[in-house]
């Protein structure tokens, strides 16, 4: 069981959910080294409400010295007992999917139904690469001169170092963490300062599940510097994150002067793009699935609209009617729709790339800064403490504007128009990022080209929704390299070694 004295119970709309709040280290949940701590504030009122232990460099290198004695045994597991214990881990968070969905709502003020669909998605990881840690194939052929066999094997890649993001608590690290078990790597995770207990509370079913001492470490940290510092450690082999793109890029540089495995996920602008052939419907569907999903705080939600002049007016009244119908409110609250953003930052952020955009020429259809300023007459049932933004349509958004060239990661549709498909696919593509796009139309010819030309590492079709444990997740350019899921995944973890053999 966990230290009594690390833990708390934290209150969720009925529920109490008991969370631990020591560094996991070594296969416990113990103090930082200096006994420091960082607070957890509630999204939905600004207020702080748990302190957790926050890892200093020292811990993190403890947990370096802890992950390199692992990782000489994990790696002479075998395959079923790896794929057992993935599974046992699957099965704990579908389990415990109430209060890891009401933990996340509670920490990042997400609305509770995009919580729950987080946890299943994240479950997912563990499912699929507990039965792909059972297919790691090798090789075994004639040379073409006859005069030898090459066989091929992969062996674990070695220690891992993942820092994952705030917006997806625990898929993040499942989609790490998951398929490094499989492939018999240890891992060292930073979850983000902002969402850190969804983290610790998998660490607690991850242990439940029989993953071994040392094998998975999660060292929340008030400095992310702390953490990452042992990219300097030769012991280290493979880093992966999920961030924004100039922190990736720093970091990555870091680990590549160590020549380790890196993959990265970062930034996006994706483009959402409905052709004349689009059925209306089906377009807002997805473009109301694809943007507020999260109140519009994902890596893939859809960023500029470029919609069709024969549609525009319609796919605009239509959208406005879908949004203004959500409710926003407390993410723990049972029928609430929109929740509020994570922190007065990243809310002050969409409120700045709104009022930029108006003075930019844009038009507000709906929300926008004056909604924002009005909330304590139209919402006082909320506390105006919390970070609350309006859900908000623009048109006539200039491509050149500065809403348009920044990733938004709030709950801002901001529209603009094409009259032919070559200029809205140069619009699509007229961006240093490349991570997710999204496409409608009912031309299946037209459209297919249409995807097949976006430059980007995942599209969806007639749908708002891409993501999936069984395929392959990642961006091109600026937005990473790498990939997550699918029959990719596990490769980012094994290295391939070939024997030559006489005869």
């Amino acid at each position: 069981m966990t230290n009594q004295q690390l833990t708390t119970t934290i209150s969720a709309a009925d529920r109490e959910i008991t969370v631990p709040t020591g560094l996991f280290l070594g296969g416990e949940f113990v103090t930082a080294s200096n006994k420091d701590t960082l607070s957890v504030v509630d999204a939905a009122t600004g207020a702080e409400f748990v302190d957790i232990q926050s890892a200093t460099e020292d811990d993190a290198r403890r947990a370096m010295d802890i992950a390199a004695d692992a990782q000489k045994e994990w790696a002479k597991s075998t395959p079923m007992q790896r794929s057992e214990i993935l599974y046992k881990i699957f099965q704990l968070i579908t389990d415990n999917t109430e209060d890891l969905a009401l933990l996340q709502s509670k920490e990042l003020g997400r609305a509770l139904p995009d919580s729950t669909g987080e946890v299943a998605y994240g479950a997912e990881f563990f499912r699929w690469f507990s039965q792909q840690a059972m297919a790691i194939s090798g090789e075994y052929r004639t040379a073409p001169k006859g005069d030898s066999r090459v066989v091929t094997h992969h062996v674990p890649v070695g220690p891992v170092l993942a820092i994952t993001p705030w917006n997806f608590p625990l898929a993040m690290i499942a989609r790490k963490v998951a398929p490094a078990l499989a492939a018999g790597c240890v891992s060292i995770v930073k979850p983000a300062q902002m969402t850190p207990l969804t983290a610790l509370y998998l660490g607690n079913l991850m242990r439940e599940a029989g993953v071994p001492e040392g094998v998975v470490q999660i060292l929340p940290t008030s400095s992310a510097s702390n953490v990452s510092a042992i990219l300097d450690d030769d012991r280290l082999r493979k880093f992966t994150f999920t961030g924004s793109t100039e922190v990736g890029q720093e970091l990555a540089s870091k680990a590549m002067k160590k020549t380790m495995r890196v993959s990265l996920e970062l930034g996006g602008n994706a483009p959402f793009v409905a052709l004349e052939s689009a059925d209306l419907d089906k377009a807002v569907d997805a473009a109301v699935t694809a943007k507020m999903r999260g109140a519009g705080q994902v890596c893939i939600a859809a960023n500029r609209f470029i919609v069709h002049n024969s549609l525009a007016k319609d796919f605009t009244a239509a959208v406005v009617k879908k949004v203004e119908e959500m409710k926003i409110g407390p993410g723990t609250q049972e029928d609430v729709q929109v929740g509020a953003m994570v922190s007065e930052k990243e809310r002050d952020k969409v409120r700045d790339l709104v009022a930029n955009a108006v003075q930019e020429g844009a038009t507000v259809e709906l929300g926008g800064v004056e909604a924002l300023e009005k909330f304590p007459e139209t919402h006082p049932e909320l506390d105006q403490n919390g970070f609350w933004f309006p859900p908000t349509v623009l048109t006539n958004v200039s491509p050149d504007s500065e809403i348009a060239n920044t990733e938004i990661f709030g709950p801002v549709f901001a529209i603009q128009t094409f009259s032919t498909t070559d200029k809205a696919l140069r619009v699509a593509n007229d961006t240093p990022f490349g991570l997710a796009g999204y496409v409608c139309g009912e031309n299946l010819a037209e459209t297919l080209s249409f995807a097949e030309s976006m430059e980007c590492g995942m599209v969806a079709v007639n749908r708002g929704l891409l993501s999936d444990a069984a395929a392959p997740f990642g961006g091109v350019k600026s937005s990473g390299i790498g990939r997550e899921g699918g029959f990719e995944g596990l490769g980012e973890y094994l290295e391939t070694q070939y024997i030559s053999v006489e005869g």
